[in-house]
């Protein structure tokens, strides 16, 4: 075989950045097999209203017009229900949650969910979808840190379907074993999204090389092995998202290397790649392109 031709990408988490750094990326999300993408709202500052959200699509528009850019606000404070309906007749996707301080530009995260759920009623009432970067803030005296972090979260994701379990919740980026686990388990409105790079990537591939750093960070074998078995089973609830972040290359090569791996211009490529390397090359049409949008 030398060629593959599969259904245009669906990619449900992408940065893209603002000013420079939007204008150079974005128009790279075609080239990589991309037509939709779910953008994050982690800019600063952060896409925070409605408003915010058309303004950036617009933007985006502009330097990707064979894109088709679904958008989210930031969980903060000063989302109320009423802006939740009003996002929702504006054709805004869903909300990104980031628990406080524990990725790029999440110093205005969240540090109690209990105090959204008004928020969270009015989401699953407007059909929007709640995305959520699942890891818990490093504390040492909790023995919590990067590679337990997301595993930590995981109690706090099934309280939170079990109040509002007909609000769609994805669980981004899964790293671990315990994920897919706890993901598998739970009803039909709880997803998740898998990275080029974390069906790649270890612990040892990141630890000392920047530009595979990333959070959450890949974890161990046995954990990658996990992500890869359903992707290739297929679980219809477990779909593309690459999390591509985009970094001035100062800011990877430095001695603290900004969290993101950018995958965005070669997706597609990767991803048959690893598929072709697992033996599942029959299952690369729906991750990216079928199970997401369902």
């Amino acid at each position: 075989m030398d060629s593959l031709t599969i259904p245009i990408a669906d990619d449900f988490h992408l940065h893209l950045r603002q000013d420079a750094m939007m204008h150079v990326v974005a128009p790279l999300v075609r080239a990589g097999g991309v037509g939709r993408c779910v953008v994050m709202p982690n800019t600063t500052p952060p896409i925070a209203t409605a408003e915010d959200a058309i303004r950036y699509r617009g933007a985006l528009e502009a330097l990707a017009p064979d894109v088709e850019f679904l958008m989210t606000l930031y969980l903060l404070p000063e989302l109320t229900p009423q802006a939740v309906s009003t996002a929702a007749a504006q054709g805004v996707f869903g909300v990104k949650c980031y628990p406080k301080g524990v990725t790029t530009n999440s110093e205005s995260g969240t540090e109690d969910f209990g105090a959204y759920d008004a928020v969270f009623s009015a989401m699953e009432a407007e059909g929007l979808a709640l995305l959520i970067h699942g890891e818990v803030p490093s504390n040492a005296e909790k023995d919590v840190c990067v590679l337990n972090a997301e595993a930590r979260f995981l109690p706090e994701l099934e309280k939170l379907h079990g109040r509002f379990p007909k609000l769609r919740i994805v669980l981004e980026h899964v790293t671990t074993a315990k994920a897919v686990d706890c993901v598998k388990a739970l009803g039909s409105t709880v997803a998740a999204t898998v990275t080029a790079h974390h069906l790649d990537l270890t612990v040892d591939d990141w630890a000392g090389r920047n530009h595979n750093f990333c959070k959450p960070v890949a974890k161990y074998p046995h954990d990658r092995d996990a992500l890869r078995q359903v992707v290739c089973e297929g679980h219809p609830r477990f779909f593309l998202g690459s999390d591509s972040a985009p970094h001035p290359r100062s800011a990877k090569e430095s001695a603290c290397g900004c969290a993101g791996v950018f995958t965005s211009p070669l997706l597609l490529p990767y991803l048959a790649d690893t598929f072709d390397r697992l033996g599942c090359l029959d299952r690369l049409a729906d991750f990216p392109s079928t199970f997401g949008c369902a």
